[in-house]
């Protein structure tokens, strides 16, 4: 991941913008001239069409204008990605929630939740590596609702997996003739950086996964990972505290 000097880079104004005026103002001055010499040379017992010319000119003004109003256009835009990425840098050590089903597998834990849309008959759960092999199953909740998925990133042979980018996919199964239901994802990880692009700004969760900002839930404090590891690792308890608001705007996306 970047750092924030790539959003601040992003406040410069675009090229294409200022190649667009310097065009204009090239071809504003040549068709100036034009309009000069035609009016110095033009024949006084024919003269020429001057609402024609003044008709062009307005026009040029309106196109010039269109492009200074576009250039504060960008200005703006720019400074509200750098506001945004300012903002961003805030939760660099913090654990959050996004949306998604690609979940980091940070210090040999990983954290998921997944929302059914109705009660199933059949639930599994199964990690997926990056070469895209199952390399976990588990048995799932068959209830409606939202459910947490702790992996301690063992594979289903019990050895450790390295940490990195792992894919939860939940597959459920309904009676015959039913609808089937749908699967809504979340993941957690600990934010390790922020970058920016064209499309928008990024945060990095543990080494090899990225999320856009809109898709951020909720956020934790930076103890939150530490904590969950040594539940995980040593026994330890942890307090949930996924907020029925969270569970509330899952169950609205599915």
């Amino acid at each position: 991941m970047t750092d924030l000097s790539s959003i601040i880079s992003s406040i410069n104004t675009s090229s294409t913008t200022t190649s667009s005026s310097q065009t204009l103002s090239a071809d504003m001055n040549t068709f100036l001239t034009l309009l000069t010499t035609q009016l110095q040379y033009q024949d006084p017992l024919d003269p020429m069409d001057t609402a024609e010319y003044t008709n062009q000119l307005v026009q040029y003004s309106n196109v010039e204008q269109a492009i200074q109003t576009n250039k504060k256009l960008d200005n703006l835009l720019s400074m509200s990605i750098y506001n945004l990425g300012v903002q961003a840098t805030g939760y660099v050590g913090k654990t959050v929630q996004v949306l998604g089903d690609m979940m980091p597998l940070d210090g040999g834990v990983a954290k998921s939740t997944y929302t059914l849309s109705k009660n199933v008959q059949e639930c599994t759960i199964l990690v997926k590596d990056a070469d895209g092999k199952v390399v976990y199953t588990q048995s799932g909740e068959k209830a409606a609702g939202a459910h947490d998925f702790v992996w301690d990133g063992k594979n289903s042979a019990g050895e450790q997996m390295p940490d990195g980018v792992y894919q939860i996919v939940v597959n459920t199964s309904v009676a015959q003739g039913e609808a089937a239901a749908s699967v809504t994802t979340t993941v957690f990880g600990r934010v390790t950086g922020v970058a920016s692009d064209s499309n928008g700004i990024y945060i990095g969760l543990g080494d090899a996964v990225t999320a856009t900002l809109d898709y951020v839930l909720t956020a934790r404090d930076e103890n939150y990972w530490n904590q969950l590891i040594d539940s995980v690792k040593g026994g330890d308890s942890v307090e949930e505290d996924t907020s029925d608001k969270t569970e509330d705007q899952a169950a609205q996306l599915v």
